[in-house]
């Protein structure tokens, strides 16, 4: 089972303040604890919100939103996606990062191709195996 965990984002990372080196020395310390189990697919931070856009789709128009938005508790400041055999084990790990007080951090189990059932057509399947190959690729030579 692959679980994403997002990491909600707070007035701090909004307004762009970095973690310090002791806390960029836990979290590496607890990512390395999760590589070394075989948990770890992805990690990473992301820039404030003040950055990026949004877009709202309404039939055929697109409308553009450039951040920052305003609602911070349902901003993501960064995300795991992790491996593991069930959410309870998710949430024990999750229990053991390296956060502190008034963070906030939710755990989603991720769609996985069995789940979408006879939808998933056996050419859908194939056009979707052959994507991930592909992006897989890419990521190993840097884009």
């Amino acid at each position: 089972m692959r679980f994403m965990i997002l990491v909600k984002a707070n007035k701090d990372s909004e307004a762009g303040v970095l973690p310090n080196e002791r806390a960029l020395s836990a979290m590496g310390k607890f990512n390395e604890e999760l590589a070394k189990a075989g948990v770890l697919l992805a990690a990473e931070g992301l820039q404030a919100s003040s950055k990026g856009a949004r877009v709202r789709f309404s039939g055929s128009k697109r409308t553009v939103i450039d951040g920052p938005f305003a609602e911070t508790k349902e901003l993501i400041a960064g995300f795991w996606l992790w491996q593991v055999k069930s959410k309870e084990e998710a949430i024990e790990w999750l229990k053991r990062a390296p956060f502190e007080d008034g963070f906030e951090v939710e755990i989603r189990q991720v769609f996985e191709a069995d789940d979408f059932g006879p939808a998933l057509t056996p050419e859908v399947r194939k056009q979707e195996e052959r994507l991930r190959a592909e992006a897989s690729a890419r990521a190993k030579k840097g884009r």
